[in-house]
């Protein structure tokens, strides 16, 4: 059996041609982010799913509810995704959207979770090390959480680096747990 991933590859590297050639990589990930969330609800996906409806009224029913979220060309695609029984797919497509995007524009954003302020010095040495782990273009944004007690959780996409105390005791504490 096919992975939803693979099915969903060529759809979103078409997705994202179009929306590269248009201008429009931003709103073109935005809307397939919420057409995935709202295909992902267990009610919309049945509708998607039922045989009596067509290719055409299962587009237009996420037209429909995405209407004011859609850049031009969505319906058309929508409509594609229809007519190969792919609708279902949408949370896929927008993952790999967005990551061919992040290549593209060779970025990443940083979540910094610290448990005092950052200095804008100490900032500026975050991202410098970050950049060049990630060999990509950080933009940070910082959040204070005295509940980590000292230390700091960096986030950058699926990478999670937890230096705060509280993870180190939560570590230990399993550790000594029997």
């Amino acid at each position: 059996m096919i992975e939803p991933i693979t099915l969903a590859r060529p759809y979103a590297r078409a997705a994202f041609s179009y929306a590269q050639q248009q201008g429009q990589l931003d709103a073109w990930l935005a809307a397939l982010t919420v057409l995935g969330q709202i295909t992902g609800d267990a009610r919309v996906a049945n509708l998607l799913r039922d045989p009596s409806r067509t290719g055409t009224e299962r587009a237009q029913t996420l037209i429909d509810v995405a209407a004011d979220a859609l850049p031009d060309g969505t319906a058309n695609f929508l409509q594609l995704l229809a007519e190969n029984g792919r609708l279902l797919l949408l949370s896929e497509i927008a993952a790999l959207f967005a990551e061919l995007k992040a290549n593209v524009e060779a970025t990443v954003n940083v979540e910094v979770t610290s448990a005092f302020a950052l200095s804008d010095d100490d900032k500026q040495r975050l991202a410098d090390t970050m950049a060049k782990r990630l060999a990509r273009t950080v933009s940070i944004t910082t959040h204070t959480d005295p509940a980590l007690v000292g230390g700091a959780v960096i986030r950058a996409g699926d990478l999670v680096i937890d230096g705060s105390v509280r993870g180190r005791l939560t570590k230990l504490a399993s550790a000594l747990a029997p």
